[in-house]
């Protein structure tokens, strides 16, 4: 599984896109990935773009386990988030891991579309540049 990150400058969205596989192994590797970035931008929002996700070969009990961990970036619980997934499987797979780590997360939430969240932000039209 490959992934990268985007971030929007303006309105400080950090974003997040996945192509492939998603495995227990790439996940946890997103996930400490991800507070790198976090910190780097300073992002007041974050979308992690499932669209591209091939297959979800990802456990339940491995998203319950890492659902239940706290954010690795103090003050992240303050911040919306977003999973974007179009497919059903992959949909209802993220709902459980939003529903698990609702203590933990409580401004995550799954979606169908990038659109669907920057709606639900408030934002119109996003612009996003690549990081390294």
């Amino acid at each position: 599984m490959a992934f990268w990150f985007e971030f929007d400058p303006a309105n400080k969205i950090l974003l997040a896109r996945f192509e492939g596989q998603l495995t227990n192994e790439s996940a946890a590797e997103y996930h400490d990935a991800l507070g790198k970035y976090w910190r780097t931008t300073n992002a007041r929002a974050g979308i992690w773009d499932l669209s591209a996700v091939s297959d979800f070969a990802v456990g339940s009990d491995f998203l319950r386990t890492l659902a239940a961990r706290k954010p690795i970036t103090p003050g992240l619980t303050d911040h919306p988030r977003f999973i974007v997934v179009p497919a059903t499987a992959g949909y209802g797979l993220m709902r459980m891991f939003q529903i698990a780590g609702e203590p933990v997360r409580p401004l995550l939430h799954v979606v169908r579309s990038v659109d669907e969240a920057l709606a639900a932000l408030g934002v119109p039209s996003a612009h996003f540049e690549p990081l390294e």
